[in-house]
């Protein structure tokens, strides 16, 4: 089609022509691909990652655990089930040593499989095939020990050395050492070489497999009522096992995303606003062209050309670099829950987004170009509204840093535009920081989410008098905690907790609504179980206790917690004592403001207890969460690259419209200092309003905005510290002092002839 060969020609020639101003319109859309790019690779591999590793390890749809039992009696009963398609058994032994090297745990659970279907996935070698001394190792724990394919690891008190055959994952929980025990498999053969023919090998756990899982509701209530007389039963559903492996990264993974949108918005606001401001610059030229024959649709066509010749290769560029820098962040974060990455499935919806991106950056330029063509011609060829703009003057008020701020704001819309999309990107930076200090406070302090005790130990309530005595110890009560699982959604788990007296002295997470609980009969709910089953005061919740027993409790009141994933309900001590009656309590004990540590432990010690100091709100894996500071830090990255490209387009913009003022300061006699310290000016009076403007839109509206999102776990202080205003500003002075110095450097290397022209012209 000749007609488009001469679009092409004449966009080709045009960006030729405009080489400084063409690699400047590629670094916006190369910013704005890098958020995009980052943006897709770690929602895409979260939004999928638990489905697609569930569908590699073949993942039950239902586990079963409870007391030791011969496999023939258990099958005898679950045979029947109805909608079952398959099930298989293991027997499971806990709290046993591993050792590989170095590297040791005492919390070590050995699998023995005793079904052909598995429920894991092999990542390397091979599954078990019954021959002696063969181990496969969880890939949680090869990859903190080191471990490959045949390495050795001694295996329990009495098994031995064992060879590793295979590495496997299965998403049936998060990966070691974020759990906090260390998982192998074995089958019998090793058992039979070590001590001989076993005979049965009971089995304590079942997995289930179903032909319809909208009908596993149906399966459960079967399955808890032929399953009756085995000891300590407990169900998880497929379901219920996503619920919990989603939000173990809690809510700031939720959020990472939203954040690159943001950042994603701004540079899409950022473009189409320097694509108004070109098409302003170039009215005279647009107005020949008009004279000269060309419709409206053919001038917007080579607009479009020209911004799909720059979209198309920048966008591709930034999307891959913004997907490789989150890549292994996000891969790490993946593997540490135990999920699948997406591997070439990315493809897709990078595809997607490049099409976006292009989509967003071609219209960016037409859309202004369009309004400009269907001008009447006269106009277009005076200039338009830049005809009316009144003479360069160079004013001395406030030296050559006041010059320069009065050339950023003389262009109200392109500095109004520049401050605004300043100001979004280094909001959203300004909260990653306050995210990723949160997440040290909920590692590091119970108190964040309102636990008011610091130490527990394990001790019956006739010693909590002698507890109280301890020098430095202010308080002491029981504390019961079992779990259970909802009677109405079978098989979905939650925590029932319960204290010796008003529970909020020793625990008190934030109220969302409701009350406390006051009497028996009354339950307090997190918000993410509340958020699950529709909970609301005055509504009820009916749960299961681990000994069979149904409880109907009143909702009383809704609280924000981050424990359990906010699947935690809070009731009365005779409540919880009479639905499981065997609960063995622990003392929980809150110590005196500036008590001496090292004396209430030895007064503990003195009477035979073992103090646990108690955990932050999250896990207290300082590898996990490295994880997700890493990917904060990565996206912020991304952000602060739109930072950057936002001073520099507004710096080179302010250069171009004003560079015959600056020949005439170079003419003058300034040097490039001087027309460092003006350009200094204009970007000072861009970040400066920005800084201010970004502390207030976090402070305001993004802070409180996240912190609404995540209620449904927790009340998040999410306001910025002095630290952090002080890093974002330092940064923006920084990259306004760097996009100064090379605008600077650029000017001085044109002749002053050049600009001189120009302003006499």
């Amino acid at each position: 089609m000749a007609g488009l060969d001469g679009v092409l020609r004449e966009a080709l020639a045009a960006l030729r022509a405009q080489r400084g101003r063409t690699a400047l319109a590629a670094l916006g859309v190369l910013a704005a691909a890098l958020v995009a790019g980052a943006a897709v690779t770690v929602g895409y591999g979260l939004s999928t990652g638990f489905d697609r590793a569930a569908d590699q390890a073949d993942l039950p749809d239902v586990i079963a655990r409870f007391s030791d039992e011969r496999v023939s009696t258990v099958d005898a009963r679950v045979a029947g089930l109805a909608n079952l398609e398959a099930r298989a058994y293991r027997f499971e032994l806990t709290r046993l040593p591993l050792r590989s090297g170095s590297h040791f745990t005492d919390r070590g659970v050995i699998s023995v499989v005793l079904g052909r279907r598995r429920g894991y996935a092999i990542e390397a070698g091979h599954d078990l095939r019954g021959r002696p001394r063969e181990v496969v190792v969880e890939a949680g724990v090869a990859r903190a020990w080191d471990l490959h394919v045949g390495d050795r690891m001694r295996v329990g008190r009495r098994l031995g050395e064992l060879r590793i055959v295979g590495i496997a994952s299965s998403p049936d929980n998060v990966a070691f050492p974020l759990a906090r025990t260390a998982r192998v498999y074995i089958d019998r053969g090793v058992l039979d070489a070590r001590f001989g023919d076993v005979g049965r090998i009971p089995a304590n756990v079942a997995l289930l497999w179903v032909r319809d899982r909208r009908e596993t509701p149906v399966t459960l209530a079967q399955a808890r009522t032929v399953a009756f007389g085995l000891g300590d039963l407990r169900f998880i559903t497929r379901t219920g096992v996503r619920l919990i492996i989603d939000q173990a990264a809690g809510v700031v993974i939720a959020l990472l995303v939203a954040f690159a949108l943001v950042a994603l918005l701004a540079a899409g606001t950022m473009l189409a606003a320097n694509a108004h401001a070109e098409v302003q610059r170039r009215l005279p030229a647009l107005g020949v062209r008009r004279a000269l024959g060309f419709t409206p649709g053919g001038v917007v066509a080579t607009h479009a050309a020209e911004a799909l010749l720059v979209a198309v290769p920048a966008g591709a560029l930034g999307l891959g670099l913004g997907a490789l820098a989150v890549s292994g962040p996000s891969g790490d974060l993946l593997a540490a829950l135990n999920e699948a990455g997406p591997g070439w499935a990315l493809l897709g919806p990078l595809a997607l987004a490049w099409l976006t991106v292009c989509a967003v950056v071609c219209a960016a330029a037409t859309v202004p170009a369009w309004r400009a063509a269907r001008r009447p011609i006269a106009p277009l060829l005076r200039g338009g509204s830049l005809a009316d703009r009144t003479p360069q003057r160079v004013a001395n008020r406030g030296g050559l840093a006041g010059v320069g701020a009065r050339f950023a704001v003389a262009g109200r819309a392109r500095w109004a535009g520049s401050v605004a999309t300043l100001a979004v990107c280094a909001a959203v930076v300004l909260l990653m920081l306050s995210l990723a200090s949160l997440l040290v406070r909920l590692r590091d302090d119970p108190s964040v989410l309102g636990k008011r005790y610091d130490l527990t130990v394990n001790a019956p309530a006739g010693l909590l008098p002698s507890i109280r005595a301890v020098p430095g110890i202010a308080a002491a009560t029981q504390r019961y905690q079992v779990d259970a699982a909802d009677a109405f959604r079978l098989g979905e788990p939650l925590r029932l907790v319960a204290y010796q007296g008003r529970h909020e002295r020793f625990d008190a997470p934030p109220l969302a609504e409701g009350r406390r609980v006051r009497r028996p009969g009354e339950v307090e709910v997190g918000a993410g179980l509340a958020d699950e089953l529709g909970l609301h005061p005055g509504t009820r919740l009916a749960t299961l206790s681990p000994a069979g027993k149904e409880l109907r409790l009143r909702v009383v009141g809704v609280v924000r917690a981050l424990d359990n994933n906010g699947r935690i309900a809070w009731v009365s001590e005779s409540t919880l004592l009479d639905a499981a009656p065997e609960t063995q309590g622990q003392a929980a004990i809150r110590l005196e403001p500036g008590a001496d540590d090292a004396r209430v432990l030895a007064g503990l010690r003195r009477l035979s207890l073992t103090p646990n100091r108690v955990a932050g709100a999250t896990t207290r894996d300082t590898s996990f969460l490295g994880v997700l500071a890493a990917v904060l830090r990565a996206v912020a990255l991304l952000v602060g690259l739109v930072c950057l490209y936002a001073l520099l387009q507004g710096l080179a913009m302010t250069a171009r419209e004003r560079r015959g003022a600056l020949a005439v300061l170079r003419a003058c006699g300034a040097s490039r200092g001087d027309v460092a310290r003006v350009l200094a000016g204009a970007a000072a009076a861009v970040a400066v309003p920005a800084a201010i403007l970004a502390v207030a839109l976090e402070t305001l509206v993004l802070g409180p905005l996240v912190a609404r999102l995540a209620a449904g776990y927790a009340s998040l202080p999410l306001r910025p510290g002095l630290a952090q205003v002080v890093l974002v500003c330092g940064g923006l002075a920084l990259l306004a002092a760097l996009c100064a110095a090379g605008v600077a450097r650029r000017i001085a290397s044109e002749p002053v002839v050049a600009g001189l022209r120009e302003d006499v012209g």
